[in-house]
């Protein structure tokens, strides 16, 4: 996997390109009390459009943010201007939280040029780098989109992996949610973990909204006992932090990576899901 990341100080030398897009990818949970949209109005990279990771999602599910159907996304980021050709790259203003779910997003729906700006907008703010408010309206474009089935995984067959141990389930919420120790965030849910399953927290691999270093995140996985030759799903609570779990994984040289998209909102909510505490 080539370096998904680009520095702030690439995107400032290229924000004048005309085949750059810049993504606003920021995202809350519900308890964190941001409005990340309001804050994208107040202030953001100039140019850059935002991604509505709620929006940009499968009106026909109540399981939050899940993947569109193609050409629904096909229409969503055409009217933001982007298309599969541009280099598109995608920031938050925590630093790497949502960015890394809308880089995957993208590269899941076939573009081939998307980068995460590492650091986000927290390091592009601590630079003193301009910023801009109001909506940014770019032209319309089509963008032809080219689905990879193997990028992302769902209910069966997760359970499927759990039961016979064909290949290794990697959770990335806290451990006391992993334990069942404390509520999940949103109601209805179950505590505890998907049977089978490792819990590698997303918080522990990165420092100050940076990735950690491909020999720093082997060590981290192969501590908490995840064989990166394994086929691996990774889940979370919502299908966010689960795609930083599976960039990590790909960072640190696994090969075959899913991501489970409904994650522990649709398994700890599911009549016919095993549950481990």
């Amino acid at each position: 996997m080539t370096n998904p990341f680009v520095t702030t100080a690439w995107l400032a030398e290229n924000l004048s390109n005309p085949n750059v897009v810049v993504v606003d990818g920021s995202w809350h949970m519900p308890t964190a009390s941001r409005n990340a949209q309001a804050e994208y109005l107040d202030g953001h990279i100039p140019g850059a459009v935002f991604f509505d990771i709620d929006g940009i999602a499968d009106p026909t599910t109540d399981l939050p943010h899940m993947l569109p159907a193609p050409a629904d996304f096909e229409r969503a980021v055409g009217a933001l201007g982007i298309s599969e050709t541009m280099t598109i790259v995608v920031y938050d203003e925590v630093g790497l939280q949502s960015a890394p779910r809308v880089w995957w997003t993208f590269r899941t729906f076939g573009a081939k040029n998307v980068y995460i700006l590492e650091g986000g907008g927290p390091k592009w703010r601590a630079e003193r780098r301009p910023i801009e408010a109001g909506l940014v309206r770019r032209e319309r474009v089509d963008f032809d989109s080219d689905f990879d089935p193997d990028a992302v995984t769902h209910f069966e067959a997760v359970a499927e992996t759990s039961r016979t141990r064909s290949g290794q389930i990697v959770d990335a919420r806290p451990a006391p949610r992993f334990h069942a120790e404390v509520p999940e965030p949103r109601p209805g849910l179950k505590g505890g973990h998907i049977p089978n399953s490792l819990n590698v927290p997303v918080g522990v691999l990165s420092e100050g909204g940076i990735l950690k270093s491909p020999g720093e995140l082997r060590t981290i996985f192969a501590d908490r006992g995840v064989d990166l030759t394994k086929p691996i799903v990774t889940s979370c609570g919502s299908g966010i932090t689960a795609v930083t779990l599976a960039l990590a994984l790909e960072q640190a040289g696994a090969k075959n990576v899913a991501v489970y998209d409904g994650s522990w909102t649709e398994w700890g909510a599911h009549p016919d899901a095993e549950i481990e505490s």
